[in-house]
């Protein structure tokens, strides 16, 4: 029998992007193995059909990832205004995430400031094989000094960085860029940054992952993409960093179907009660308070 839980969740991890980005080859790739794929896109660009959606799950509050990537997604810096749009329609619901990519912009400062000021925006994703960089590229590329203002700036106005780790099937993307060690250098040199590692490093990475939770108190990651019922094959130690640990769906990405049966196939999950809650609302309550 499927079991939901009784109080609200939150998925930390949704792409709500827009569609007429999205390049054609990435778009075939979301849709693989999706019958309802067309009306997956309608509920995606329609906010009121996303409240039922949710509703219907038990779905509280959505973090919406958004991010600059025109080479592999096809995703601009428009991403980010309709981000800012999307999330405006019901903002108790939903939280709006954007990008930046700094060697696209003049002033960081002044486009960070506008991101997180004006759109008010309250997250950044950084998807290293996606955006072809590195999260610690501002060591010892020129090009991408920038990103230390962008983490800067993201510690001045207390809101978190999401930056993926692992692996990527999508057209395009550089998988040696997935490796979340170059997260250490980050958490080092942004002590006060709060840092969002998404996906926990799968299917490569996940030990390396562990280290740098141990390592760093400002460190959460979250499970998106990684099948529930899998979650104590790739994470064994995830009820040890049961305060550190978001649920997050992914959805529609590939593979992802139904956010709702996610929940369900994570409630299956040998955790103590107290791990499930804190991972589906209790942590994410406290980062996006």
């Amino acid at each position: 029998m499927a079991v939901r839980p009784d109080f609200p969740i939150i998925d930390a991890h949704v792409h709500i992007a827009p569609w007429e980005m999205v390049r054609a080859d990435a778009v075939s790739r979301i849709g693989q193995g999706k019958p309802d794929f067309e009306q997956i896109k309608t509920i995606c660009g329609d906010p009121a059909r996303l409240i039922d959606y949710m509703d219907e799950r038990n779905i509280w509050r959505m973090v919406l990832i958004n991010y600059v990537s025109p080479e592999v997604m096809g995703f601009t810096e428009e991403t980010n205004d309709f981000s800012a749009r999307f999330a405006g329609h019901r903002p108790e619901r939903f939280i709006p995430f954007g990008g930046i990519d700094p060697r696209r912009v003049k002033d960081v400062a002044a486009e960070m400031d506008r991101l997180l000021g004006d759109l008010r925006l309250r997250g950044i994703k950084i998807h290293p094989p996606h955006q072809l960089l590195r999260a610690n590229g501002y060591l010892d590329d020129p090009d991408l000094r920038g990103l230390a203002t962008v983490y800067e700036k993201c510690i001045a106005y207390n809101i978190p960085v999401m930056v993926h780790t692992g692996t990527s099937i999508f057209p395009r993307a550089r998988n040696k860029y997935g490796d979340p060690m170059d997260l250490d250098d980050v958490a080092m040199d942004f002590p006060d940054l709060k840092l969002i590692v998404a996906h926990g490093g799968r299917p490569l990475w996940m030990e390396t992952v562990r280290f740098l939770l141990r390592r760093h108190p400002n460190l959460f990651f979250d499970v998106s993409s990684v099948p529930p019922s899998r979650l104590l094959n790739y994470f064994p130690w995830l009820e040890h960093v049961a305060d550190r640990a978001l649920f997050g769906s992914d959805w529609p990405a590939p593979l992802v179907l139904d956010i709702g049966k996610n929940v369900e196939q994570f409630m299956q999950v040998p955790l103590p009660d107290e791990a499930k809650r804190k991972i589906l609302h209790d942590n994410a309550q406290a980062l996006f308070a």
